[in-house]
C-alpha cells in the first residue's frame, strides 16, 4: 500500500512540475462577463486537445499547459460567434482576457463542444466519453466512474451531483425501465460516444416547469455513428482453470439501435459467482413507476410476505451458480406512437454457510449458530409500454408490470443457547418457500388545454398475490400453542400463509398558470386497497399424521378495506432567486378489518400541510429546504391477530385496532457542482419525528420471542447527513470524500419493561485516482464504519476499516491489466470480536486494435480468503455474523466482437 501511495505522489508531482497556468475572463463585448463558456487548447504540434474548461459564474477560465508550447484556444458560447486565438507559453503563468462578439452559432462552433470533454447546454450535461477512456474500459460503468461529479456504486446505481439516475436511455429509448444496473454492468464501452445527464427531467413535456423536478435525473446514451443501424455486442465463454470443480462462465450480449425500433438481449450463465440481478434488485425494482401520491401526505405501503429468506451480503456467498437471460426492446408505430418493452428471467442456485452470534440486549441471553443454507430462486420480470401522443397538447400512457418468482430455501442449523444456568443445543431443519405474484398497472392522460391551463389524470392498479410456506423441524417445543401435541421425538410445525391485495390510487391534477412565474396545483385523489389474509397451521407428529391446530388463536381469516379521498392544494411561484411551494392536502379516511366475526372500523379527517422552497444560488448552487407532515398506515399483515411463524424464534400477533402514526419530517440539502473546477459538493441533513407510533411488546422466553403491535404514545426519532466533496484537476485526477452518519431512536415494551434503544452508525471515505492514457492508472481509497448500538445504556460498537487500491494499465497497443484489492479489519470495541481478511483479484486481456477477437485470464480471490464479517442491530438484539465466500478461482475467456 505504501508503494502505490509513493507511486501516486510522483505521478502528481510529474504533472504539476511540467504545466504552466493561463487562465483569465471570457467577455461578452462591451457586457458583463460569460458563464459557462466553453475554453478549449489544441496543441498545435501534437493536434490533440491538452486541456479544456468551462467558465465559472464569474467568467473565469483556468488551463493547465504545457512549458514552452503553442496552443490555438477555441471558444464558443450560445449566441455568440466562435472565437480562436493562438498563444505561445514559456515558463510563466499567462493571464489574459477575451471578448466574444455577439452573433449566431456557426457550424464549427457546434464541432467545438462536440470536441469538449464536457459541455453544458440547458439542464444538459454532455460528456464526450472518448475524452476519459484510457483503454481498459469494457463496459459503461468503467467509463462512468472516470467523469466528474458522476459516481456508481456497487450495486450499479448511478450519482450525479448527489441525486440518483431514475431512468438509464440508450439514444433516447429506455434501457430496462425502472434499473440503471443492466446498463451499467452490460453497456459496451466501445459503442459510447457521448454521455447525457438530464437535469430537472420530466417525461411529460406538459409538466416540466410546473412540478418541482430539481431532484429527478436521467441519463441517455449516445452511442458511435458505426453502431447505429448494426448489430453490436460481443460473445463471451470462459473455463476454469486449475479447479478441481468444473467452472464457466457463458455471457453473450447483441445490441441494436435504429431511428424506427431497439433490441437488446443481455443473457449469463456462470457459476463463478457473477450475478446480474440479486434478490434484491428483484424486489426494488419498479419498471419506472413512480410514486404518484408522494404529494398526497398519506403513506400506505403494501408490504411483501418475504419470510426472511436470507439475503447475500457483498453478493458473495460460499457457492453461487446464476442463469439469466434479458431482452429490451423499443418499436416506433409511426411519429405518434410508441412502445417499448422488457422481459428478464433468472435462476440461481446459492449455498451460503454462516456462523453467527446474537445477543438480547436486555437479559443478555445469547444464541450461537452454525447454519448452511441451499437456495433456487427463479425470477421473471415483464413490462409492457406504450406513449400515444396524436399532437402537443395531448398525451396517452400505458404501462404494466408483472414480477414472478419461485423461491425455496432448506436450512440445517445448530444452535446454542446460552443463559445464566447453563448452555442448551439442539439441531433445527427449516424449508421456506413462496411464489408471488405481482401485477401493477398505470393509465396517465395528460391533456393542455392552453398555455394556462393543464390536465394530468393518472391512475396505478396493483394486484399481488403471495403464498408464503414456512416449515420447521426443532428438538425442543418452540412456544405453547393451544391443541399442540407434546412429548414427540421431533417438534415439526408448518404454516401456509394467503394474502391477496387489491390497490387503486387515482388522481386528477389541474394547474394554472396565474403568471409566467406562478401557478396553482388543485389535486383530486383517491386511494383503496381490499386485502385478504389467510393462514393456517398444522404439526406433523412421529407417526407422520397431521395435527392441525385449528383454535381460533392460531388461524387467521382477515378482510381489510382502505380508503383514502383527498383534496389537495399547492401554490408554486417564484421570487427572485426563490421558488416556493407551500401546500395543504385535506383528507377523509375510512377502514375496516373484519376477524373473529368482529369488525374494526375507523372513520376520521385529517389536514396535513406541506412545503418546499429552493434557493437557487447561482446557476449550478442550490439549497432546498422540504417539509411533509405524513400519515402512516400499516397493511394487513399487523392486523391478522392470529399465531404467525416469523422464524423458528419469533412468533408474531397482530392487533385488529391499530391506529395510524403520523411523520413530520425535514429535510435540508445543499448541491453545488462548478464546471470551472470541476467540484462537486453535496450535503443532505434529515430529521423524522414519529408520533403515536405503532411499537412492539415483545416477551422473550430464553431466545424465543413473541411480540404484539400497539398503538403507544412514544416519540421515535432519526436524524441522518450525508456529504459528499468530489473534484477533478489537471485533467488526469479526480478526488472525492464522503461522510454518512445516521442516529436512530426506538421504544418498545420488553418484558413488561419500557425499552429505549439507540443506534449510532458512521462511515467516512476517501479516494484519489489518476486518469492517464499512456501512464499506469491508480485508484486509492480508505473507507472507516463505526456501528454503535445502545440499550437501556448497554453498548455494543463495532469498526470496520478498508483501505482499498485499484491498478489499470492499458500497454503496448494490445494489453490490459487491472488489479482490485481490498483489506478489511473488522472488530469490536471490547476485542470479543477481531478479524482481518483481503481479497485480491487480477485480469490481463490481450485485443488488437481494431480485432474482433479478445484473450483475457482473470482470477478472483487470488489469497483465497474463507470469510467475510458483518454486525446487525435492531431494537432487541445484536448480531455479529462469519459467511463462507467462493474461494479462488482463475479463469480463461475467449470474447468475440460483433
Amino acid at each position: 500500500m505504501n508503494k502505490f501511495t509513493l507511486l501516486f505522489l510522483l505521478l502528481t508531482t510529474f504533472s504539476f512540475s511540467q504545466n504552466i497556468r493561463f487562465e483569465g475572463i471570457i467577455l461578452e463585448a462591451g457586457k458583463a462577463p460569460l458563464e459557462m463558456a466553453n475554453v478549449m487548447a489544441v496543441n498545435q504540434a501534437t493536434k490533440g486537445m491538452d486541456a479544456y474548461a468551462i467558465t465559472n459564474d464569474k467568467g473565469k477560465f483556468q488551463l493547465n499547459l504545457k512549458a514552452n508550447s503553442t496552443y490555438t484556444i477555441k471558444l464558443s458560447y450560445i449566441g455568440m460567434s466562435n472565437k480562436e486565438i493562438t498563444i505561445t507559453t514559456t515558463n510563466e503563468n499567462i493571464t489574459q482576457n477575451i471578448t466574444m462578439e455577439a452573433g449566431g452559432i456557426e457550424l464549427d462552433g457546434v464541432e467545438i463542444v462536440r470536441e469538449m470533454p464536457v459541455s453544458i447546454k440547458g439542464d444538459t450535461i454532455v460528456y464526450n466519453a472518448d475524452s476519459f477512456k484510457t483503454g481498459t474500459e469494457r463496459k459503461l460503468e468503467d467509463v462512468l466512474k472516470k467523469l466528474p461529479g458522476v459516481q456508481v456504486n456497487a450495486d450499479g446505481e448511478i450519482e450525479v451531483e448527489g441525486k440518483k439516475v431514475s431512468k438509464l436511455m440508450v439514444e433516447g429509448k429506455d434501457f430496462f425501465d425502472g434499473d440503471t444496473k443492466l446498463g451499467v454492468k452490460n453497456i459496451p464501452a466501445d459503442a459510447i460516444d457521448k454521455i447525457q445527464v438530464l437535469r430537472n427531467y420530466n417525461e411529460v413535456g406538459a409538466l416540466k416547469g410546473l412540478e418541482n423536478n430539481e431532484e429527478s435525473v436521467a441519463m441517455n446514451i449516445k452511442l458511435k455513428s458505426g453502431k447505429k443501424n448494426f448489430w453490436f455486442g460481443d460473445m463471451t465463454a470462459g473455463i476454469g482453470v486449475g479447479h478441481t470443480d468444473s467452472r464457466y462462465i457463458i455471457n453473450p450480449k447483441l445490441f441494436y439501435y435504429s431511428p424506427k425500433y431497439s433490441l437488446n438481449l443481455i443473457t449469463n450463465f456462470n457459476n463463478i459467482g457473477e450475478l446480474p440481478l440479486t434478490i434484491q434488485d428483484y424486489f426494488k425494482f419498479t419498471g419506472g413507476f413512480k410514486s404518484m401520491m408522494k404529494k398526497g401526505g398519506s403513506n400506505f405501503n403494501v408490504s411483501n410476505n418475504d419470510l426472511g429468506i436470507s439475503l447475500l451480503r457483498n453478493n458473495r456467498a460460499k457457492d453461487i451458480e446464476t442463469q439469466f437471460g434479458a431482452t429490451n426492446f423499443a418499436y416506433n408505430v409511426n411519429k405518434k406512437w410508441s412502445i417499448t418493452g422488457f422481459g428478464i428471467l433468472s435462476g440461481s442456485k446459492t449455498e451460503l454457510e454462516t456462523t453467527s452470534k446474537s445477543r438480547i440486549l436486555q437479559s443478555g441471553v445469547q444464541q450461537n449458530t452454525d447454519e448452511v443454507s441451499l437456495q433456487q430462486n427463479n425470477l421473471g420480470l415483464f413490462k409492457l409500454s406504450s406513449t400515444y401522443k396524436p399532437n402537443s397538447k395531448l398525451q396517452f400512457d400505458y404501462d404494466v408490470l408483472t414480477k414472478i418468482s419461485n423461491q425455496d430455501e432448506n436450512t440445517n442449523l445448530n444452535r446454542d443457547i446460552i443463559t445464566n444456568f447453563g448452555t442448551n443445543s439442539e439441531s433445527i431443519f427449516t424449508e421456506k418457500k413462496q411464489n408471488p405474484l405481482s401485477v401493477n398497472q398505470n393509465v396517465s392522460l395528460y391533456y393542455t388545454q392552453s398555455e394556462k391551463n393543464v390536465f394530468a389524470l393518472e391512475m396505478q392498479h396493483l394486484y399481488q398475490d403471495e403464498d408464503p410456506f414456512y416449515n420447521a423441524n426443532l428438538q425442543s417445543q418452540p412456544f405453547n400453542l393451544i391443541g399442540y401435541q407434546t412429548g414427540q421425538n421431533r417438534n415439526i410445525l408448518t404454516q401456509n400463509r394467503f394474502i391477496k391485495t387489491n390497490k387503486l390510487d387515482s388522481k386528477l391534477d389541474y394547474y394554472y398558470m396565474v403568471t409566467p412565474k406562478s401557478n396553482i396545483n388543485i389535486t383530486l385523489g383517491n386511494t383503496f386497497s381490499y386485502q385478504n389474509f389467510n393462514s393456517s397451521i398444522f404439526q406433523t407428529l412421529d407417526n407422520s399424521n397431521q395435527n392441525n391446530l385449528s383454535d381460533l388463536s392460531n388461524t387467521n381469516k382477515v378482510n381489510y378495506s382502505f380508503n383514502d379521498v383527498f383534496l389537495g392544494l399547492h401554490y408554486k411561484f417564484l421570487y427572485k432567486k426563490f421558488t416556493f411551494t407551500p401546500g395543504v392536502t385535506f383528507h377523509n379516511y375510512a377502514l375496516n378489518n373484519s376477524q373473529l366475526g368482529s369488525s374494526f372500523k375507523q372513520n376520521f379527517t385529517r389536514i396535513l400541510p406541506d412545503f418546499y422552497v429552493l434557493y437557487q444560488m447561482k446557476k449550478a448552487e442550490t439549497l432546498t429546504y422540504n417539509f411533509t407532515y405524513t400519515n402512516d398506515f400499516t397493511d394487513i399483515n399487523q392486523l391478522a391477530q392470529g399465531t404467525i411463524f416469523s422464524s423458528f424464534t419469533s412468533l408474531f400477533r397482530g392487533n385488529p385496532n391499530l391506529e395510524n402514526a403520523t411523520f413530520a419530517n425535514h429535510s435540508l440539502k445543499y448541491i453545488k457542482y462548478n464546471m470551472f473546477n470541476f467540484e462537486n459538493i453535496f450535503a443532505v441533513i434529515n430529521y423524522s419525528r414519529r408520533i403515536d407510533a405503532i411499537k412492539t411488546n415483545a416477551n422473550f422466553a430464553d431466545f424465543n420471542q413473541t411480540s404484539t403491535p400497539f398503538n403507544s404514545n412514544f416519540v421515535d426519532e432519526i436524524l441522518s447527513g450525508i456529504s459528499n466533496y468530489g473534484r477533478s484537476f489537471l485533467k488526469n485526477y479526480k478526488a472525492n470524500a464522503g461522510i454518512t452518519l445516521n442516529w436512530n431512536k426506538f421504544n418498545n415494551i420488553q418484558n413488561t419493561l419500557l425499552n429505549t434503544s439507540k443506534s449510532f452508525s458512521q462511515s467516512y471515505s476517501i479516494k484519489a485516482s489518476t486518469n492517464y492514457k499512456n501512464m499506469p492508472n491508480l485508484e486509492l481509497g480508505f473507507n472507516y464504519i463505526i456501528n454503535e448500538y445502545n440499550n437501556n445504556n448497554v453498548v455494543s460498537k463495532f469498526f470496520t476499516q478498508r483501505p482499498f487500491a485499484r491498478l489499470d494499465y492499458y500497454f503496448l497497443k494490445s494489453f490490459s491489466f487491472e488489479s482490485e484489492y481490498e483489506f478489511y479489519h473488522y472488530y469490536s470495541k471490547d476485542k470479543t470480536v477481531d478479524n482481518e481478511y483481503d481479497f485480491l483479484s487480477a485480469s490481463l486481456i490481450y485485443q488488437k486494435k481494431d480485432a474482433k477477437w479478445e484473450y483475457k485470464i482473470s482470477a478472483t480471490n487470488l489469497l483465497n480468503t474463507t470469510s467475510l464479517n458483518d454486525d446487525s442491530f435492531n431494537q432487541f438484539f445484536t448480531r455479529t455474523s462469519q459467511y463462507v465466500v467462493q474461494p479462488r478461482y482463475i479463469i480463461l475467456s475467449l470474447k468475440y466482437n460483433l
